[in-house]
C-alpha cells in the first residue's frame, strides 16, 4: 500500500486542523471574489497515498469527505477508516471489473466517463439496493492523456443516464491538463462552470446537478473563484 514518504513528518490532528482552517479561509476569500457562496464549497481530502491512521486524524480534525483513486488502495484500508458521518468518493479511472467492489464501499463515483461503466454501476448498485451518486467526468481541456466525456457530448451523456434508475447524477467533475497557464485554467474552469449551469437548468429527472468538482492543491483557489462547489486536496493538506 502507498504511504506518505518517510522524509515528510506525518501531520497530527492539531496540524491538520490548522491546515484545514487555512484552506477554508482561502476558499472563503476565493468564493467571495468570484461572487459565489463560500458555504456551498466542500473540501475533499484526497487520501490515495495516505494511511488509515492519518486519514482518521484528518477526520478528527474536521474532514467529512475523502476521495480515493484506486480500488485496491481503498480496499486495503477501508475497514480501518472511521467512517461514521464521513462520505467516501471514488475519483480515479474505474475499470468495469472493479465496479462491484467499489460500489459497496463508496457513496459517489466522480469519474463516470462511459455508458458501459454507467450500466455496470447501475447493475451493481441495484444488486445491493443502493442509490449510487455519480458525477460525469468531463475532459474540458480535451487532453488525450486524460479520461472524460468530450464537452460537446456531456449533455447527451447526462440524458442517457436518466434511464439508469440506481444512479443519481449529482454534477460534473474535471481535471485540467498539466502545465496550464493561469489564463488557460481560468478558461477551462469558466467553460465547465457554464456547462454545469446549462445542464442544471434543464431540470432533468434523476439529475440533481448540485456538485461541480474541480480544483486540486495547485489550483483550488482559482477553481473556487470560478464556481467550484467541491475541491479535491491532497498535497496541500497532508504534505
Amino acid at each position: 500500500m502507498e504511504k506518505l514518504s518517510s522524509s515528510n513528518p506525518v501531520p497530527g490532528v492539531c496540524e491538520l486542523r490548522q491546515r484545514i482552517g487555512i484552506i477554508k479561509e482561502n476558499i472563503h476569500t476565493a468564493a467571495l471574489a468570484g461572487g459565489f457562496d463560500p458555504a456551498a464549497v466542500r473540501l475533499m481530502a484526497v487520501t490515495k497515498t495516505v494511511p488509515a491512521g492519518t486519514i482518521n486524524a484528518a477526520i478528527e480534525a474536521g474532514i467529512d469527505l475523502i476521495g480515493e483513486n484506486r480500488e485496491q488502495s481503498l480496499s486495503g484500508k477501508y475497514d480501518e477508516i472511521r467512517r461514521d458521518g464521513v462520505e467516501i468518493h471514488f475519483i480515479g479511472h474505474l475499470q468495469r471489473n472493479k465496479a462491484a467492489r467499489v460500489v459497496k464501499m463508496v457513496d459517489c463515483v466522480q469519474s463516470l466517463d462511459s455508458i458501459a461503466l454507467a450500466k455496470e454501476l447501475d447493475k451493481q448498485a441495484a444488486a445491493i439496493g443502493k442509490q449510487l451518486q455519480v458525477l460525469v467526468e468531463v475532459n474540458i481541456g480535451q487532453d488525450p492523456n486524460k479520461s472524460g466525456v468530450h464537452p460537446d457530448a456531456a449533455r447527451e451523456f447526462v440524458d442517457a443516464l436518466r434511464e439508469l434508475p440506481s444512479l443519481s447524477v449529482r454534477g460534473l467533475m474535471t481535471i485540467l491538463p498539466l502545465e496550464c497557464t493561469t489564463l488557460q485554467m481560468e478558461k477551462y474552469f469558466s467553460q465547465i462552470h457554464a456547462l454545469y449551469v446549462d445542464i442544471r437548468a434543464q431540470n432533468r429527472d434523476n439529475v440533481c446537478m448540485d456538485c461541480l468538482s474541480m480544483g486540486m492543491s495547485g489550483d483550488y483557489k482559482l477553481a473556487v473563484k470560478h464556481g467550484a462547489t467541491m475541491v479535491r486536496l491532497g498535497t496541500v493538506l497532508f504534505r
